[in-house]
């Protein structure tokens, strides 16, 4: 994992030239570690995947150079070309969007880990495409029921699925519905998912709810703005 406890005393690599940008996401990464920390978490246990979605390739380069190894994104456009410029960077990529039919063969290809597995025809698609594939399946407490993700109570059914097809399950992953007390209640019930079905990672937490995440159980949050500040509203690439 991201060791964050040293990111503060990290020297400036000599190969990084935007020393403005580095020396903020180096204080941002120190933040995160103080608030894992204050949250009664050893910040060791918690894995940093940065969000990059909107965010350039300089963001993932001064990342990298401060030690992060983990990166999410939601476009499979952006996690193909940042796959590409960070290949020989041992960057590892996590796709975090919904799977669209069209492009699952390309998210497949780019990512090393597939976050967001909602559905048994997406497992299909993965097992044809890249036996033994690694994935997260993605949990959705909302009552909304538009936004990706599977029910709590169907998960299981997804889990003997995905193994059934010698896919490898690594975690489950849930994005917070609204609301503190709705946030907790989606936390707890996927750690207790994830310990019901042996899965080893949590993904829960972003830039809002780390916190929370971390005093229920979680393995990695998923930062955008925490480590890179106010995100575009468009997506740099098509």
């Amino acid at each position: 994992m991201t060791s964050l406890t040293s990111v503060a005393m990290t020297t400036s690599p000599a190969s990084f030239d935007n020393a403005e940008l580095l020396e903020r996401v180096r204080a941002n990464l120190a933040s995160v570690a103080e608030r894992i920390q204050a949250s009664g978490r050893d910040v060791a246990s918690v894995r940093v995947v940065a969000v990059t979605k909107t965010f350039g390739v300089e963001y993932v380069a001064a990342a990298l150079a401060l030690g992060v190894t983990s990166f999410g994104e939601n476009y499979a456009d952006e996690l193909c070309e940042k796959r590409r410029t960070t290949s020989a960077a041992g960057a590892s990529w996590h796709f975090l969007g919904s799977l669209q039919s069209n492009k699952i063969a390309r998210v497949v290809r780019c990512a090393d880990v597939l976050s967001s597995v909602a559905r048994v025809k997406e497992l299909e698609r993965i097992a044809a495409l890249a036996p033994g594939k690694v994935i997260d399946v993605q949990v959705d407490y909302g009552e909304d029921r538009g936004r990706n993700g599977v029910a709590p109570g169907e998960v299981g059914e997804l889990v003997r699925r995905a193994r059934a097809l010698e896919l490898n399950v690594r975690g489950l992953m849930v994005v917070a519905p609204r609301g503190e007390e709705a946030t907790r209640r989606a936390f707890a019930g996927t750690n207790a998912l994830a310990n019901e079905w042996g899965l080893a990672e949590r993904s829960m937490g972003m830039s809002d709810d780390l916190e929370l995440a971390c005093e229920l159980g979680t393995t990695e949050v998923r930062l955008g703005r925490a480590l890179f500040g106010p995100r575009s509203s468009e997506s740099r690439l098509t």
